[in-house]
């Protein structure tokens, strides 16, 4: 009787929970408000404890239930969010409060998305992929938007505005890099957490980590989801879901380690112990998603002579943008050690446009800024700053020159860099290589007279070319209305406000220097520009065409003038 009593009241707990995730919520959100009443210290405490009591209660009533496997794994996360709340509590009590706010909002989602009207709504979204895609882009960003908006996201514990806040959740989430207010001075070290964690959210996929979440609450995937899984990391169907998501994992773990562990070198010469492997950390992660948000002022202009900076974190980008595919591809070829074992035709398309992309970009920036933005610069230097900002020109967002002081010439390049952009299935944006090489092939077999695109003994599908083409118009087209209308409402010129486009839609993150001093309208207009990069138009045009029963039905052929 007392055991049935006591898990009726634990029941309960649950519930409590949720409505403390309220309270909460306000604690951090409406700081001021509540310490003109209040004391906010005290309030701070007693908040994080209950949240904690509840936490451990909560553990409690999972144990006694014992429901399975599902319920298992969710014992496992409390028991660490209650470990990390416990020694948090020490440091500080807001970060007691944000991280079990998280964990509550968490559940609180999985309660709506998997079991709320029996599950209708999980289904719906698993019947149609290209929308669970853009839907899960607007609600990490809108999550990540009012988190930023935090008096305690802010250095000097004001509110971020609702605009600016939406335009660095998005420029972290989709990896770009462009932002409104400097990073390493506006935002106090839990703002700074909070875009560090978007950052790795949007540089690993929503759909990876959505389809790992759903993997491990025990929910069954669809042939749907699956497929789309694949098509986003650019993988094939003969490696298992599960599989492929421990492989990611692993290979992003592993590069971003290696990368902060070199830059510590650089860091620890400078700073102290905590803050050198703060700045290891953030800078590794953001260099591997593309993100190029740096905590410095000046970004990385202040190493542009740095051998070990120019060499790490272009090195970490361009992993970063050549698709986990291609990374798990290349590692087999290289230490699988199987005789005749070959790199797989689309790892070898990717490698050779990258290289070919980054070779051309390098000579073309050190011939048209060797007296531009390099002058002064000693010869070594400027093959650095050319090197350096080549990578960064296609995905990343780096810069260790002042892209402000760019030549006509120098801008052009860049456009075009930032246009192809990086791999399919990898932590960029832009058309891709894979879309731009197909296209060079149609010209060169068109120039050669051959009917086919045939490369490396392989034949390239005719689906292939129609997507690339349809593609590289389709962006063409958004650039091209995203810019007059930024032409038609900002005061800017027009290489300024069409680098600024193009940077937004590959999600790069370079500009000019007048992304802080844009009108609401126009960071609105970039922040759609940044979310429709990285997800993607054709998964737009996916999501919301209207699908028609197919006739069997042919048509006569007839030719048309072209050219």
């Amino acid at each position: 009787m007392i055991i049935k009593l006591l898990r009726c009241t634990l029941a309960k707990v649950e519930q409590l929970a949720y409505l403390l995730a309220v309270w909460s919520f306000l604690v951090l959100f409406l700081q001021p408000v509540i310490a003109a009443y209040l004391q906010i210290d005290k309030v701070e405490i007693i908040t994080a404890l209950i949240n904690i009591c509840l936490l451990f209660l909560t553990i409690i009533n999972r144990l006694l239930a014992r429901r399975g496997t599902t319920d298992r794994n969710l014992l496992f996360f409390d028991l660490i969010m209650l470990a990390l709340g416990a020694l948090l509590i020490f440091y500080s009590a807001k970060f007691v409060i944000f991280f079990l706010l998280a964990r509550q909002t968490w559940h609180i989602l999985q309660y709506f998305l998997f079991h709320a009207f029996d599950g209708r709504f999980y289904r719906a979204l698993a019947a149609n992929p290209p929308v669970s895609l853009m839907l899960s882009f607007a609600l990490v960003i809108a999550v990540g938007t009012v988190l930023l908006m935090m008096p305690s996201a802010s250095s000097d514990g004001k509110i971020t505005s609702f605009v600016d806040a939406l335009f660095t959740a998005t420029s972290a989430t989709c990896v770009t890099g462009l932002m409104v207010n400097n990073v390493g001075t506006y935002y106090s070290f839990v703002g700074q957490l909070i875009i560090l964690l978007l950052i790795q959210i949007g540089g690993l996929g929503i759909m990876t980590i959505s389809t790992a979440f759903a993997i491990v609450l025990g929910q069954r995937l669809t042939m749907k989801m699956e497929s789309v899984m694949y098509q986003m990391v650019g993988g094939n169907q003969r490696l298992d879901v599960l599989q492929l998501l421990k492989r990611i994992v692993i290979v992003t773990i592993l590069i971003e380690v290696a990368g902060a562990a070199l830059l510590y070198i650089r860091f620890s010469a400078h700073n102290p112990p905590l803050q050198a492997f703060y700045y290891s950390v953030f800078h590794s992660i953001s260099a591997f998603c593309s993100a190029g948000i740096s905590v410095f002022p000046d970004n990385l202009m202040g190493y542009s002579s740095d051998v070990l900076m120019n060499l790490v974190i272009p090195l970490l980008s361009i992993v970063g943008s050549l698709g986990f595919i291609v990374i798990i591809d290349l590692s087999r070829y290289l230490f699988t050690g199987k005789k005749g074992r070959k790199l797989a035709l689309h790892s070898k398309i990717v490698l050779i446009t990258t290289a070919a992309l980054l070779g051309f970009g390098m000579l073309a920036f050190f011939i048209t800024e060797y007296w531009g933005a390099m002058d002064g610069f000693p010869f070594a230097q400027r093959l650095l700053a050319s090197w350096s900002h080549s990578v960064n020109s296609r995905t990343v967002g780096y810069h260790t020159i002042d892209v402000s002081l760019l030549g006509r010439s120098s801008i052009m390049i860049s456009l075009l860099l930032m246009f192809i952009g990086a791999s399919p299935g990898s932590t960029g944006g832009g058309v891709k290589t894979t879309t731009f090489a197909v296209l060079v092939l149609s010209i060169t077999s068109l120039l050669k007279g051959k009917k086919d695109l045939v490369i490396f003994n392989r034949k390239i599908s005719a689906a292939n070319i129609r997507q690339a083409t349809s593609l590289v118009v389709l962006s063409a087209a958004i650039i091209f209305a995203a810019a007059v209308i930024l032409l038609s409402i900002e005061p800017f010129s027009f290489d300024k406000m069409i680098f600024e486009t193009v940077s937004a839609f590959g999600t790069v993150g370079l500009s000019t220097g007048i992304t802080p001093l844009l009108s609401a309208a126009g960071r609105l207009l970039i922040t759609l520009l940044m979310y429709v990069g990285r997800i993607g138009p054709l998964t737009m045009i996916y999501a919301f065409a209207i699908k028609r029963q197919a006739v069997n039905l042919g048509y006569a052929e007839e030719k048309i003038a072209i050219g």
